[in-house]
């Protein structure tokens, strides 16, 4: 695990306890690899160590930054619904491909397949700007439109995944066990919200916070925003 960076508080610490990202979960279903991130225990709850959430945000904000300021592709993957239309907001700020609410298997580890699908999307989009289905019938063109509405749901995010990526940022580590397994097939890092029941050594980039709360999740997403669009 990359070093602690302590130099820098990047959410006020008072802001982070009135979204409740120091709540983790329950003792009964607590990772054992988490201990270092939990100050304490209280009413069989785990209390998130806020001074370290503080530091490991910093640290994958900044390797993100890096990799985006390099030129890579970072995938943002959103599979809660507390976290979907905010990861959408920031993966579109920073000209990004995104998945959210679902993940399809195969979207690393099968990437040509994947791409072919996009490809296709693509196509159905252009033909309907094009005035290409005006030669069809009503009921064609309804059927072709449904079908290019589930296109659009499945892998509209997906069109600027024009390769592997280079890192994929998941905004709920416990929720994201296929796309964190694919990555490691694949040999991409990740970045993730690490609730106190995930196990942090599953990736390379730990921000440890409640991930079931959408205001700490919205907090930690506005100040990956900040960062990365340089407050644009």
């Amino acid at each position: 695990m990359p070093e602690l960076n302590m130099q820098v508080t990047q959410i006020p610490y008072e802001d982070m306890l009135k979204a409740g990202m120091h709540f983790g979960r329950k003792r009964t279903v607590f990772n054992p690899a988490m201990e270092r991130y939990v100050f304490t225990v209280r009413d069989g709850i785990c209390i998130i160590d806020l001074l370290k959430t503080q530091a490991q945000l910093k640290n994958s904000s900044e390797f993100l930054k890096k990799t985006i300021n390099d030129g890579k592709l970072v995938l943002f993957v959103a599979l809660t619904k507390q976290s979907s239309e905010s990861v959408k907001s920031l993966a579109e700020s920073l000209n990004m491909p995104y998945v959210i609410d679902r993940w399809l298997g195969g979207t690393l580890t099968n990437f040509k397949v994947m791409s072919e699908r996009v490809k296709r999307l693509e196509e159905m989009e252009k033909d309907q700007k094009s005035g290409e289905l005006d030669k069809y019938t009503k009921k064609e063109r309804t059927v072709f439109g449904k079908e290019l509405d589930k296109m659009q749901t499945k892998f509209g995010g997906l069109k600027k995944l024009t390769r592997l990526p280079d890192a994929i940022f998941v905004s709920s580590l416990k929720e994201s066990e296929l796309p964190v397994h694919e990555a490691k097939i694949t040999g991409v890092k990740v970045v993730g919200i690490a609730n106190t029941d995930s196990n942090p050594d599953d990736i390379d980039y730990v921000i440890p916070a409640n991930d079931r709360s959408k205001k700490s999740v919205d907090l930690i997403l506005d100040a990956l925003k900040s960062e990365l669009t340089d407050g644009e």
